[in-house]
């Protein structure tokens, strides 16, 4: 008959292998066989044993290692913990303990009060919105810019100022536009009322001022007026189509020659993709200052191949260089094809025929999907 085999006996571990035959064995096994973990939860259970909710809160507020370093003291909390015998040496480590807890109270105390200063704090810390980000920085920047350029009437020097070339130096959304349009636009107003003496306490308030240097300044502010128009045409012109677009699109434009933007008339083109599926396009070569109204009839709209428009109507399409492309281009950027006619027939210069071909010098103005 086989043996019967003889039970294994594991050894306890933790504190299931605590010895409790002398605080001095259970010392040198804390000390020894527990780890760092083991000796904090037994010096956190007697805390909160053996003091109240409130100094509970206060000392463990203090950090990890001021329960993890004191193994001795561990041990004496727990040699308690288990009611075992006390004499002469635990109480000596019993208020050794005590002593240290009231010390950590405290510091927690300290602790928990910087704690709290610091949640208010943030608490009190001001969240800008965008909105408030946008007059924040508009205050530095362009209303800061238009103070100055005040001064300088002030002081008798004639500046001007570009606001198209000033939300681009400072890096402004369009967003800013809202705020800003008010501000010139009261101006403006202001000076436009004095020269047309329209208004009679302003027309004293400016009597200073002669006529031609009011005519100055509202010419400056009507100038700011056109280019915050301008600017919010760009929007729509850089503003890309949520639905996406098939890759047979993608590749139509891949090649496709234009100019992004033209500092000198203060345009942006649009991103050509809107002009596949488009019907009617108007674009501008700004090195002949010439302005082309490209329409097409088919039922699919326009196509790009290469550099070139295709699908458009000969008879229905023109071209016309332009004597005053500043005014025009308005025009052009904030009308209706029909209000966009009834201007091109008070044109001077004559209209030619157009072609579809693109270039490094054309400003893609405007292209309609009907």
């Amino acid at each position: 008959m086989a043996k019967p085999r003889k039970p294994i006996v594991r050894a306890k571990t933790g504190l299931r292998g605590v010895p409790t035959t002398s605080f001095r064995n259970m010392k040198y096994y804390f000390h020894t066989d527990l780890d760092k973990k083991q000796v904090s939860d037994v010096i956190k259970s007697y805390v909160k044993s053996n003091f109240p909710k409130r100094d509970v809160e206060m000392i463990l507020a203090n950090p990890e290692y001021q329960f993890t370093m004191f193994s001795h003291l561990a041990a004496a909390a727990y040699w308690i913990t288990l009611k075992l015998p006390i004499d002469e040496e635990i109480v000596e480590f019993q208020e050794g303990l005590t002593r240290h807890l009231l010390e950590l109270k405290e510091k927690g105390k300290d602790i928990l009060s910087t704690r709290k200063q610091q949640e208010k704090a943030a608490k009190n810390v001001i969240i800008f919105q965008p909105r408030d980000k946008i007059l924040q920085k508009l205050d530095f920047t362009v209303f800061e810019d238009l103070y100055k350029l005040e001064d300088d009437w002030h002081a008798g020097v004639q500046s001007s100022y570009d606001m198209f070339t000033a939300f681009k130096i400072h890096g402004l959304p369009t967003s800013a536009i809202s705020h800003v349009l008010p501000v010139v636009k009261r101006h403006y107003d202001e000076y436009a009322e004095v020269y047309a003496k329209e208004d009679k306490q302003l027309v004293e308030a400016y009597s200073h001022l002669s006529r031609k240097v009011v005519k100055h300044r509202m010419d400056q502010y009507k100038k700011m007026l056109d280019d915050l128009d301008r600017l919010k045409a760009t929007v729509k012109a850089t503003r890309l189509p949520r639905a996406k677009k098939p890759k047979a699109l993608d590749k139509q434009v891949a090649k496709v020659q234009y100019k992004k933007e033209d500092n000198e008339f203060k345009l942006v083109s649009i991103n050509p993709v809107k002009i596949v599926g488009a019907f009617r396009l108007y674009v501008f070569n700004t090195k002949y200052k010439s302005l082309t109204e490209l329409v097409t009839e088919d039922v699919n709209g326009f196509e790009i191949s290469g550099t070139s428009i295709k699908n458009f109507s000969v008879e229905l399409s023109r071209s016309v260089k332009l004597r005053k492309p500043d005014e025009f281009l308005k025009v052009v950027m904030n009308k209706t094809p029909k209000q966009i006619d009834a201007e091109w027939s008070k044109l001077t210069t004559k209209t030619g025929a157009a072609n579809g071909r693109l270039n490094a010098d054309t400003i893609l103005l405007k292209a309609i999907a009907k």
